[in-house]
């Protein structure tokens, strides 16, 4: 069997926003370790999280190299959607021939022979065979959405190919010798070629546009000889209706879109429709609006469609039913929804005990919180990825940092008012209640210059001390200013102690200068003293040194 990895994930691209995650109608994307991963064995292949992700960081396998060794080793056919009269408006069938004739195609058709083949097999059941209800075959991701989500509504899948495996083996049967190539604007059709053996390989309509683009070919529009072509009503809501003979036994109801396609599932699992014929597409606008096809508008899309419908069918010839014939089987059971415990106790886990803290926002992805925690127990989602319970715990961890600061700390915007305080601050700058400054102007408190000068510099913090003379304290101010966030942070340190213990000590030893001049001040009369008596004993020794020369003279 060929590959079944259709839909990959480019892991670098990947930036944690879920929003593939709420747009998935099954919710077949693991997410862990911060990257999104397609769960294949739940994927639906609808495109939903393809076409929404704002980082392009889902990628779609690219089949242009195998069909090119396809063509190098075997005659190919094309069968070509019937939306391609949107995708490449004007063109008409001869001129696609032709373009697809210089990629080295050996033929092309268009898939609503196909179309007409199954619709015309559609008729024969509700004609023969009288089910009660009966749901188109056509779109593939509603094939997938029935044998992986709602097995227990196969009964009601119509038992026959799609429009193109019908048209596919058609050619095969007609032509013989060829292989077959499907293009359109479904990325499901890929898994569908994957599983069968009349589609041999699948192009998107965006692939074939690269191809053309490289090859330097631009299709020309040429007229058409085929006849008919009301089959190419399929890709439009309620286009395979428009193109049945209709039973007055049976009601005929086209839906279009998963959301109201899962309602519809969900009322023919309760057993609440009979006696009807159900015409499901995927994508809202059926095929028209497909998530490879050219991005316009939707009606755009259908109009060129519609300009291109004809009256009457494909001539097809009588088709073998046992050819068409496919059963439809569960690919697998849906994973089975956790005990009532586990989900309350893993409510409890990620902070929703209580109803009032379920607040079902969907910025996980999920609806409600229970399908959250759900997802967590599966092993599908992480309880990171729940935004309000991530944000009560950062600010939660973050409060109890601030309270429990020894410093007083505020929290500004840019417009300077008071956006948080903590107790420390209140007790610095005499206030109350928080709730007495939260919200008013910085200017309540002190003077807002020095925030001024930290926005002027906002990579350099400012740091000073300085008296603030209305608190009678000392504190060091460090204002730091957020550009990103356009918040001030101001931390404010009471040194009032400090600079308290600072004069004391000043005054210590300005008392030690006045100690040690009154100390050299008496040593030095005690010095002059001891000169001056000094001064009067030499002078009278030298007196009687003097007298005792004189004595001994006389002598």
């Amino acid at each position: 069997m060929k590959t079944k990895t259709i839909l990959r994930l480019k892991k670098s691209n990947c930036k944690n926003c879920h929003k593939c995650i709420r747009y998935c109608p099954v919710k077949s994307i693991k997410f862990s370790a911060g990257q999104a991963n397609v769960i294949d064995d739940e994927c639906i292949l609808c495109g939903q999280c393809f076409e929404v992700c704002p980082q392009n960081a889902k990628e779609i396998k690219n089949d242009i190299e195998s069909v090119k060794v396809m063509l190098s080793e075997h005659r190919v056919y094309v069968s070509l959607a019937p939306s391609f009269a949107a995708a490449f408006p004007g063109i008409g069938i001869e001129g696609m021939r032709r373009a697809l004739a210089e990629l080295g195609f050996a033929g092309a058709e268009e898939t609503a022979v196909g179309a007409t083949i199954v619709k015309t097999e559609y008729e024969r059941i509700l004609r023969e065979e009288k089910p009660n209800i009966l749901i188109s075959s056509c779109c593939t991701s509603i094939n997938l959405l029935m044998r992986k989500h709602f097995p227990d509504t196969l009964f009601a899948l119509a038992p026959v190919v799609s429009p193109a495996q019908a048209h596919c083996l058609d050619m095969k049967k007609r032509i013989g010798g060829i292989k077959t190539v499907f293009i359109g604007p479904c990325i499901a059709k890929k898994y569908e070629a994957a599983e069968s053996d009349a589609i041999d390989a699948v192009l998107s309509f965006t692939e074939l546009m690269e191809w053309f683009d490289s090859a330097k070919i631009t299709p020309a529009p040429l007229p058409s000889a085929d006849k008919g072509g009301k089959a190419r009503l399929f890709p439009t809501t309620g286009g395979v209706i428009g193109t049945m003979e209709k039973d007055p036994d049976y009601t005929y109801i086209a839906v279009d879109g998963l959301d109201k396609c899962l309602e519809v599932l969900e009322e023919v699992r309760a057993g609440s429709l009979h006696r009807c014929f159900i015409e499901l597409s995927a994508c809202m606008g059926s095929c028209a609006n497909g998530p490879l096809m050219p991005k316009r508008a939707p009606a755009g899309n259908t109009a060129d469609i519609l300009k291109y419908v004809r009256e009457g069918d494909f001539e097809v010839g009588t088709s073998d039913k046992t050819l068409l014939r496919q059963t439809p089987t569960p690919i697998q059971q849906p994973m089975a929804t956790p005990p009532e415990w586990e989900i309350d106790e893993m409510l409890l886990r990620i902070g929703k005990e209580n109803p009032e803290d379920r607040l079902n926002c969907g910025s996980c992805g999920y609806n409600t919180c229970r399908d959250k925690a759900i997802a967590i127990i599966q092993g599908k989602a992480e309880q990171s990825m729940c935004l309000p319970y991530m944000m009560a715990k950062a600010e939660g961890f973050s409060d109890t940092v601030v309270a429990s600061s020894p410093n007083g700390i505020l929290v500004l915007n840019d417009d300077l008012e008071v956006q948080k305080i903590n107790p420390v601050a209140c007790k610095l700058l005499r206030v109350r209640n928080p709730k007495d400054v939260l919200g008013e102007d910085v200017t309540c408190l002190f003077d807002p210059q020095v925030f001024i000068k930290a926005r002027v510099k906002p990579k350099k913090p400012v740091v000073e001390r300085t008296y603030m003379a209305e608190y009678g304290c000392y504190v060091d101010r460090t204002i730091l200013y957020n550009v990103d966030y356009r918040l001030f942070i101001c931390i404010l340190r009471d040194v009032t102690g400090e600079m308290d213990e600072q004069e004391k000590k000043m005054e210590m030893r300005m008392q030690a200068v006045d100690i040690a001049n009154d100390v050299a001040k008496k040593q030095l009369k005690i010095v002059q003293d001891i000169a001056s008596l000094l001064g009067e004993t030499a002078a009278d020794t030298l007196i009687a040194i003097e007298r005792l020369k004189e004595t001994i003279s006389d002598e």
